[in-house]
């Protein structure tokens, strides 16, 4: 991972589009700092498309569309997009399962958190659970004491023996059915709504993020950037990020915007 500070300029001037995870790239310790919401703010005043990429629920992201200045929002590891259209006053949505899908999906996972709470000492479901459509949430260090990464390996294995898909954020660990990723739905949502092929998004899209959810779009993005906290998952990574911020979490994530606006003069 090259530092963040020799990206060159050229490079940078390519970048219309900032996609984005949240927790611990945006956020700082689970709060949205005054400057990293600055630098959404100024990012999407001087023209870039402005879109998160998170494992968080279906609750906060019509929150995050309807209030955060972004142009829309993926959620729950690629489950869906939001995105709210301000002129006309309405939000859109659209989802990778149907709404049947969804309900068996659900019934699925809910077997999966009885055999993971009672299998693993000191995981709790997320306290954002509620707020959830399409996957299940397991805390291991956002409300609950930090558990020893042989734990958090243990959920992701009870998640894969019953057939479904695990990824590890900072603070959860995600899983669903579906064939479906960050990735995938970040393309869905590029082509329908901003009608922007692949090649055309590849080449104009940086992506920011800090742990092994992302990879997808590490691997994705040739310009990716992971803040430095991504340092504490190097191990777990297959593909890291091209570059690496100095600042942790939100710090990284304005240290990037205020690179991006800069090339742009």
């Amino acid at each position: 991972m090259i530092p963040l500070s020799q990206l060159p300029v050229e490079e940078a001037r390519s970048v219309r589009i900032i996609l984005s995870d949240i927790d611990d790239t945006i956020t700082t310790e689970g709060v949205l700092t005054a400057s990293a919401y600055t630098a959404l703010e100024r990012l999407q005043r001087a023209g870039f498309l402005v879109i998160p990429v998170t494992g968080r629920p279906a609750g906060w992201c019509d929150h995050i569309a309807r209030m955060w200045p972004v142009d829309a929002v993926v959620g729950e590891n690629g489950a869906f997009y939001f995105r709210y259209d301000r002129q006309r006053k309405k939000m859109e949505q659209h989802f990778w399962a149907t709404p049947e899908e969804l309900r068996q999906n659900r019934a699925r996972l809910d077997a999966i958190e009885k055999e993971v709470l009672s299998s693993v000492p000191g995981s709790a479901l997320a306290s954002d659970q509620s707020y959830r459509l399409a996957d299940l949430a397991i805390d291991f260090c956002e409300d609950v004491p930090p558990l020893p990464e042989a734990e958090v390996d243990r959920i992701v294995a009870i998640f894969e023996r019953h057939g479904a898909q695990a990824k590890v954020s900072s603070i959860h660990v995600n899983g669903w059915f579906g064939d479906y990723n960050k990735l995938s739905m970040a393309k869905t949502l590029l082509g329908d709504v901003f009608g922007l092929d692949w090649e055309q998004a590849r080449n104009s899209v940086v992506y920011a993020g800090d742990s092994p959810n992302d990879e997808p779009m590490f691997a994705a993005f040739p310009l990716s950037v992971g803040v430095a906290n991504i340092h504490d998952f190097e191990h777990r990574l297959k593909h890291r990020p091209a570059y690496v911020a100095k600042g942790h979490s939100g710090d990284g994530f304005a240290e990037l915007a205020e690179l991006l606006l800069a090339a742009r003069g």
